[in-house]
């Protein structure tokens, strides 16, 4: 049984194992560039070849066990993705496990984040991305990548960090006060503390890849320049970490480019040093 980073089936066990990941390669609604349903076995290979101990947190989560989970992506509509994914997720919360997910595109985010929502009360999502995401419905469905964090909006506390890119139809339905845009990130010191300040006790991170820059996150379906740089991003998931509850998380968007293999290593990487900082609190 093929085990996440290659580790021991002792640690990769489902029904032993602390963390859950759930890959969802769906793909079925993005408007430029396809490839995000090929992210996950891309991600998954480049774990393989990751060194497992954090030099910075001296520690190796993957001893809490990992559970690689079978993936669900066949879905006929967005409605049948969201439904299902929605269903999948309530049925994972009551495993008691901590809860990752990888996509695909971002909607498959909404129907994760309403499950959350409904078993966290008073739940904050933190939205790290290039793109508000805030249309009620885009392409005939409210369940589009363009619509990932609408329904948050209205039901959670939103705190957005790296938005450089939104339709202005978008600014009804955005909490200016608790969004973090890419171009205003550069002169501030105190960004992150502020956020933080805004979220309550138990957080939910969506994670769209596109947040970072493309210079080092070219993989994505709509790489958008003046993004976030890897230091920066960790010491703030690092605080974040620190200061409030972490109860599960996704990474979206990854589409692999053929013989570039850095972009699927960052997500690894990022999906380990999340893990690794969340647990590190725990101890």
């Amino acid at each position: 049984m093929r085990t996440f980073a290659g580790i021991p089936q002792k640690y990769g066990d489902p029904e032993t194992a602390k963390i859950l990941l759930q890959s969802i390669p769906y793909d079925g609604t993005s408007t430029w560039g396809k490839g995000a349903d090929g992210g996950f076995e891309a991600f998954l290979q480049a774990a393989e070849n990751m060194e497992l101990y954090d030099i910075e947190t001296q520690s190796e989560v993957y001893l809490q066990g990992i559970g690689l989970l079978k993936e669900r992506g066949a879905f006929d509509s967005p409605e049948e993705m969201f439904q299902k994914t929605y269903e999948r997720t309530h049925e994972l919360l009551g495993r008691e496990k901590f809860l990752t997910f990888f996509g695909g595109e971002h909607s498959v985010s909404i129907g994760i984040i309403k499950a959350f929502y409904e078993n966290f009360s008073g739940l904050t999502v933190l939205q790290m991305d290039a793109h508000a995401d805030l249309r009620p419905t885009y392409g005939g469905t409210p369940y589009n990548h363009a619509c990932a964090v609408y329904d948050a909006s209205q039901n959670c506390n939103l705190v957005q960090v790296g938005i450089r890119s939104m339709d202005v139809s978008e600014k009804k339905y955005m909490n200016e006060s608790q969004v973090y845009f890419a171009h205003d990130l550069k002169d501030n010191s105190t960004w992150m503390d502020d956020s933080i300040n805004q979220m309550t006790e138990n957080v939910y991170i969506t994670f769209d890849l596109d947040v970072f820059d493309p210079a080092i996150m070219p993989a994505t379906g709509t790489p958008e320049p003046g993004g976030l740089f890897w230091d920066e991003t960790m010491t703030y998931l690092k605080k974040v970490s620190a200061s409030r509850n972490i109860v599960g998380f996704d990474i979206v968007e990854l589409a692999p480019i053929p013989g570039q293999h850095a972009p699927q290593f960052l997500a690894a990487k990022l999906y380990y040093k999340l893990l690794s900082y969340i647990f590190k609190n725990e101890e």
